[in-house]
Order: C-alpha cells, then structure tokens, then sequence
C-alpha cells in the first residue's frame, strides 16, 4: 500500500520536510519509493531505503508521518 512520508531535507538552513511515496511494509515500518526532484535536495533517507516512521506535528500544526530511522537499505 503506497503513502505519503515526509523527509527531513540536509543542508537547508531550517526545517524543511519533502513528501515522498513510500510502500507502508509493517507496523511503523516504510521503504521509499519516491525520488528527489533535483539534484540539489539532499534527502536524509533516499530511494528504496526502509526507515521507521512516525507521527510529528510540525510547527504548522499540521500531523505528518516523518521517516525518524533508517532500518534497512
């Protein structure tokens, strides 16, 4: 089953999360299917990586399900 994850964003200055599709595998469980739009984002997890998600409400309130750990590669 496809969702949206958000991923954190390396080197931006601020906070900044990227939806990305994932394959929901088990549980908290994910493995990323979506890919960066550019060269010039940096991904903290990348593409086929299996991370552990949760939810966060970020600071506009709103409640995300952010990739928190890699598992797997």
């Amino acid at each position: 089953m496809s969702v949206t994850i958000y991923v954190y964003l390396l080197d931006e200055g601020t906070d900044v999360w990227r939806p990305a599709s994932a394959d929901h595998i088990r549980d908290d469980i994910y493995r990323i299917t979506g890919t960066p739009p550019n060269d010039t984002e940096r991904w903290e997890f990348l593409p086929g990586e299996i991370v552990r998600c949760k939810n966060q409400t970020l600071g506009s309130g709103e409640t995300r399900l952010i990739a928190r750990e890699k598992v797997a590669s």
